[in-house]
């Protein structure tokens, strides 16, 4: 049964530039399933520092952090788990009697889904340079990949993810054709880029595997067209699943049976 709302009831949100429903439905699901006092809501600030200042002042909770405010947010917080210290990213925050303590998941999703589905260590392109393209560089390199190319128009950011992962750095892919092709960047996502493939047709016939960091929707067409070439995919709402599950953890300090994980992510994904 659904938990009625009262005062007692705890508040967690999350801050998107294009907010999303996946982890609305997910962790509301949850805290139905399991009668936990939580309400889950999803905000576009207009005010970062004061939407995080609110967060202090009226005890909510945690608070998840998408693009493009993974990196901004870190002048913010009190503390930095080592999940986000090592990358300079964040994509949780933590609040314990007004103290906010950040973390990354993302890290986590990233490193559990190259096992997960069997990723050769093979050569690699990741476009994009923000904080979701740090915690998915650092975990790659954390499991064992050593070749690979950020690839980043934004140059200063992208040569600085490169050196801290002790990478390459390209502008464009150009006639690159890693196995590997990874999207850390909007071009696909819901909006005005929604149409958008992350890499050309060619590169994406020539790799062995896609995998695309944006959650809505789950088959953009860089997945769709890797989907139809026959190659291995890897979507975004894998991703947000996961990353989901450790964030609903630090906030409640319960941990679901994985029947009720794949009910929650079946949901948010309906």
């Amino acid at each position: 049964m659904p938990v009625t709302a009262s005062k007692e009831t705890l508040l967690c949100m999350s801050l998107a530039g294009r907010p999303g429903n996946f982890g609305v439905r997910f962790h509301n699901h949850l805290y139905e399933q399991m009668g936990l006092n939580f309400y889950y809501k999803t905000f576009s600030p207009s005010d970062l520092p004061a939407a995080i200042a609110g967060m202090r002042s009226l005890g909510i909770r945690g608070c998840g952090v998408s693009m493009p405010f993974k990196e901004a947010c870190i002048a913010l917080i009190d503390e930095m788990d080592p999940s986000a210290a090592a990358i300079q990213s964040i994509n949780t925050i933590v609040n314990t009697d007004g103290h906010l303590r950040a973390y990354n998941t993302d890290y986590i999703a990233i490193a559990q889904l190259v096992e997960t589905h069997a990723v050769p260590r093979t050569r690699f392109a990741l476009r994009g340079s923000g904080g979701m393209a740090k915690a998915v560089a650092f975990a790659l390199r954390d499991a064992g990949f050593t070749d690979g190319l950020i690839v980043a128009r934004n140059e200063a950011a992208g040569r600085a993810l490169a050196s801290s992962t002790e990478f390459e750095w390209q502008a464009e892919l150009g006639a690159e054709r890693p196995p590997l092709l990874v999207n850390v960047t909007p071009l696909g996502m819901i909006g005005a880029q929604s149409e958008e493939l992350a890499f050309d047709k060619v590169a994406i016939e020539a790799a062995e595997t896609a995998f695309d960091v944006v959650a809505t929707p789950a088959r953009t067409p860089f997945i769709n067209h890797a989907d139809a070439c026959g190659k291995r995919v890897i979507t975004g709402d894998e991703v947000a699943a996961i990353q989901a599950l450790e964030q609903f953890i630090l906030y409640t300090g319960v941990t679901p049976t994985d029947a009720q994980y794949q009910a929650a992510a079946a949901f948010a994904r309906s």
